[in-house]
């Protein structure tokens, strides 16, 4: 069975921000449900990160923003002979009630930066070793609640981010079927091309080559190197087929 592997590459801060997010909230999820210190703190560090990333920029202004160019787009779009408008209608009215969503919301991260437990925990995340028992009494008790009690906690906790997380679901979405997957060939590892204005790079390598793409450039000119995982014996083919979708 050929199995593919799909990379994806930012070709801006902004899509690089969004992205970062996702795996973040992706690794909360992951998480649940928190029933040990293992889970507790794989929980906690990604708080601690997420709070780090929103602490970074306009997030929320940046996401506004692109609901606004998504709905232009469509808007654009309707105007194509043939086009599916009851999809268009649904995207842009699924747009505006994100945007309205996150307009209402707090501000981003708010109510979990003033929490004191994922405080506590987040001081103590960056010493080796420093959320044990005897470093972090509250947090050893919160793991002995019952666990309808810690659920009830977590779910708060991350209905939190459901204003950001809904756009950027949605955002994404949109952006990475903006344009199809193309066969593309590298020539001794190597490949380039322009950007035109794209967000995002999405790459589809076979796993049997047992290369990764080292991916820099811009919106407007990117280029790929292809690498062996195994970077003592492997090798990269004269030749290479792959996917590579623009979006």
């Amino acid at each position: 069975m050929n199995t593919q592997v799909l990379f994806e590459h930012p070709l801006n801060e902004k899509m690089r921000t969004w992205l970062r997010i996702e795996f973040l909230i992706q690794q909360l999820q992951s998480a649940l449900p928190v029933s040990d210190s293992a889970k507790a703190l794989h929980f906690f560090r990604n708080i601690g990160d997420l709070l780090d990333v929103f602490e970074r920029g306009e997030i929320r202004t940046e996401i506004l923003k692109e609901l606004g160019r998504q709905q232009r787009k469509l808007l654009s779009w309707s105007e194509v002979p043939g086009v599916d408008m009851q999809r268009i209608d649904t995207l842009r009215s699924q747009l505006e009630s994100c945007g309205s969503v996150l307009m209402a919301a707090p501000r981003i991260g708010q109510v979990l930066r003033e929490d004191r437990l994922i405080a506590l925990v987040r001081q103590r995340l960056s010493i080796p070793g420093g959320c044990c028992s005897f470093d972090l009494p509250t947090l050893h008790i919160w793991l002995y609640l019952p666990q309808e009690q810690r659920d009830a906690q977590v779910d708060f906790w991350l209905k939190t981010l459901e204003p950001v997380k809904q756009s950027l679901d949605l955002l994404l979405d949109i952006i990475r079927n903006s344009a199809p997957f193309r066969k593309q060939t590298s020539l001794n590892g190597f490949y380039q091309d322009n950007g035109d204005d794209a967000d995002l790079l999405r790459l589809h390598l076979s796993l049997g080559d047992q290369l990764y793409p080292q991916i820099s450039g811009h919106k407007s000119r990117f280029a790929i190197r292809f690498m062996p995982l195994d970077s003592e014996h492997g090798l990269v083919p004269e030749r290479l087929d792959f996917e590579l979708a623009c979006c």
